[in-house]
């Protein structure tokens, strides 16, 4: 009778133990990061998939854990930037979800570590995990470009309208120009390079003529920018779309 006893229980025991085993291992993590690409659209991605582009650039990350109701958990966000020579993390966030922009240019390495617990049972999702099949995100921030044109033509032909920053600028985390006339007047200022200048003065139009343009700004790759130069104002000229005045 003591035999089958001790059997019975043994056998609530295994029981049991495979049912806690079976459910710590159905615990797991489904990380994303989340930005707005440089069309404005929002854009999800996942471990081991990448983005490269201009900086700053603000991502969402979530750690998204499934099947951990119950659990105690612990959380480490590791950001890392490939060729500075060590391995250690540049930043880490102690959040189940995180928000950071970068500013640095480079290819940034993230990883969500989790642990959950529950009495003696633990779940890991660190170093092992993340070293195995399962890859990080991985974030690339271009370096820094930044040109300005040496004339434009408000005229309303919609074309050449606003004095601004030639396309493709990029990687800029900051940046500040003014427009002075011959006499040193400050005209105009803006402190975004998709911005720029109408050719006004207090709601009236300026003259035609030369005028001045002085930018400072940095980039994401530590680059900073002093630019200046004339800005010929040509409200009489008549462009088309090809037309190399800009350049």
């Amino acid at each position: 009778m003591l035999n089958m006893v001790m059997r019975h229980s043994l056998c609530i025991f295994l029981t049991c133990f495979g049912l806690a085993d079976s459910m710590a291992q159905e615990i797991s993590i489904d990380p994303t990061a989340t930005y707005l690409d440089e069309d404005g659209t929002e854009t999800t991605i996942r471990p081991g998939e990448s983005y490269n582009g201009s900086a700053p650039l603000k991502v969402h990350f979530e750690c998204n854990p499934i099947g951990a109701e119950g659990w105690d958990a612990y959380y480490e966000w590791r950001f890392t930037l490939e060729g500075e020579g060590t391995q250690e993390p540049y930043l880490i966030r102690y959040d189940k979800d995180t928000e950071y922009t970068f500013t640095k240019a480079g290819s940034h390495r993230i990883v969500c570590y989790a642990t959950f617990t529950r009495g003696n049972e633990s779940v890991e999702f660190t170093e092992e995990y993340w070293s195995g099949e399962s890859l990080p995100f991985s974030i690339g921030i271009s370096e820094s470009k930044l040109e300005m044109p040496n004339a434009f033509s408000p005229n309303g032909d919609g074309i050449n309208d606003i004095y601004k920053a030639k396309p493709g600028y990029q990687s800029l985390v900051s940046f500040k120009a003014s427009i002075f006339n011959r006499w040193g007047r400050k005209l105009y200022e803006w402190n975004d390079p998709a911005g720029g200048w109408d050719g006004t003065y207090k709601g009236s139009d300026v003259a035609d003529g030369v005028y001045f343009v002085l930018v400072e700004a940095k980039g994401a790759d530590g680059r900073t920018y002093k630019i200046k130069r004339d800005v010929n104002l040509l409200r009489g000229f008549i462009e088309s779309t090809s037309s190399g005045m800009t350049e």
